[in-house]
């Protein structure tokens, strides 16, 4: 075998190094500044994204206002399902591509982008489109003051240009989510995905043109925050409702951006989820279930719990499973047999992981597992990888029980009576998700329906019904989406009142 010289195999790999254009009305337009966008499991570049200017957003925003006033916005509901139908078809059938994308994006395992991200991103396009169209309207007769009688009632309305604004994490899977509802409902989207994770949202646009969506329904900007793509769309006046999912931090500032204009917002925000294990469940399940759930896509998932409070009776026998399972995963390249734990997004984020790791120590931690960086070879090797990490021996108000990591760790804390698990779990600025495991029915409806949050589990964990509500309660967010909710936020009602 002959060895490619570094500077020759840099020559071939910028070759074939994928170029991520900005999405407006149907096609990739030129302009902007490129931008290197990483692999997250090699440390290296795999793709050029170019970073909007004042000039793409503008078009893009005025090429889906456009859209509205053009056969988008007079076509039936019949039709807007049939096309998104399609666009789901699209999806399935490009499978491999957007599969290949989201994992040289993220570095995630084959085996959970191939078995979450990309079906759930087809899924969502069914699910609205069955959703809108089973949703009913409102009508009321009523007497008038002459003795007469009118009838009102209720039609939908699309909001108008909807910014999406999607996280890195789930990034096919979370932005669908918020596109989905918005075209069922007749908006035009101007989407702009994470600059980690420009991917996806990019080969959607080519699914989009193919499955016959008008132009300027579907536009993707790329770029960053503040300063950039992400700033100048939020604060566009030509935007009439943002949709985002990120940090709370950010979405204060989107709020910021948002207020002189009163525009319609949905956030999903931080959180820092507790679950509960009591002294009668099935230690086993809770275990295996909450394993999953601290570890999953490198504890890199919203919903992760991040504190797990458990009856101090069981205590002993839950750690020592969690560390079991902790221990077993298989870090490495995402295609490689058997990985199942991948990198985290960056290296700035695997930066903060660890600086939390070394705070947890300094706090007092006793490190069940991990707390470092694993030995790993070849290309993985320059990966931005960290150890699942376990601690217990830490009190509910240290930092690392407060604050919102977004790594795959757990404080393990013994709690002694429900009142106090329920306290503990509480007493949080978020409230994202809670998780309970006991065998006594009547505890787990009581103690889930003590959580200050915006979904409690019982026994189960990232278990949901697509048509019911999903979001956050305190800091971790403003309103519901999903089925109905989803509709309400993406339309807004005009009653119609008529005199017979």
């Amino acid at each position: 075998m002959t060895e490619i010289a570094v500077p020759e195999r840099q020559a071939q790999e910028a070759a074939a190094l994928r170029h991520l254009r900005n999405f407006v009305g149907n096609r990739f337009v030129a302009g902007g500044t490129p931008f290197p966008v990483i692999d997250p499991a090699t440390g290296r570049q795999h793709a050029t994204a170019w970073e909007a200017d004042a000039a793409i957003v503008d078009a893009a925003v005025a090429a889906a206002r456009a859209a509205l006033e053009g056969p988008w916005g007079t076509m039936t509901l019949a039709k807007r399902r049939a096309l998104l139908m399609k666009v789901a078809d699209g999806i399935e059938a490009r499978f491999d591509e957007f599969l290949a994308a989201e994992i040289a994006d993220t570095g995630k395992p084959h085996g959970l982008a191939s078995h979450l991200d990309i079906p759930r991103g087809a899924a969502n396009f069914r699910v609205f489109a069955d959703v809108v169209a089973a949703l009913p309207s409102e009508s009321f007769e009523f007497d008038t003051p002459d003795g007469g009688k009118a009838i009102n009632y209720a039609i939908r309305r699309p909001l108008g240009v909807v910014a999406v604004v999607s996280p890195w994490n789930l990034p096919l899977l979370l932005m669908t989510w918020k596109v989905a509802p918005a075209l069922a409902c007749g908006n035009a989207v101007v989407v702009k995905p994470s600059e980690e994770t420009p991917s996806t949202a990019t080969l959607l646009g080519e699914v989009m043109a193919d499955a016959g969506v008008p132009e300027g329904v579907y536009n993707v900007v790329h770029g960053f925050g503040p300063g950039s793509a992400g700033e100048l769309l939020v604060a566009h006046p030509g935007v009439r409702a943002i949709t985002f999912t990120g940090e709370t931090r950010t979405g204060s500032a989107i709020m910021k951006n948002a207020a002189p204009y009163v525009k319609a917002l949905s956030f999903e925000l931080g959180g820092k989820n507790a679950a509960l294990v009591f002294a009668d469940a099935d230690i086993d399940a809770a275990v295996a279930g909450l394993s999953r759930a601290v570890f999953l896509n490198t504890g890199q998932v919203c919903l992760a719990p991040e504190r797990i409070y458990v009856e101090r009776s069981v205590l002993d026998a839950f750690v020592a499973g969690m560390k079991a399972n902790a221990e077993a995963l298989k870090p490495g390249l995402p295609n490689d047999p058997g990985v199942d734990f991948g990198p985290l997004i960056s290296a700035e984020h695997q930066r903060k992981v660890l600086d939390y790791y070394r705070v947890a120590q300094e706090e007092g931690a006793r490190v069940v597992t991990g707390g470092g960086v694993p030995t790993l070879a070849g290309d993985a090797a320059s990966g931005f990888f960290v150890e699942p990490t376990l601690w217990t021996g830490l009190p509910h108000s240290a930092r690392v029980c407060r604050e919102e990591i977004f790594g795959p760790c757990a404080a393990i804390i013994a709690f002694d009576t429900e009142a106090e698990a329920v306290r503990l779990a509480n007493d949080s600025p978020y409230g994202l998700a809670a998780s309970v495991w006991t065998r006594d029915l009547s505890r787990g409806h009581r103690v889930a329906a003590a959580m200050e949050v915006g979904i409690a589990w019982v026994n189960s964990w990232f278990l949901r019904d697509l048509r019911t509500p999903f979001g956050g309660a305190k800091l971790s967010g403003i309103g519901r989406e999903g089925g109905a909710h989803s509709i309400n936020f993406y339309s807004e009602p005009t009653n119609i009142c008529i005199k017979l």
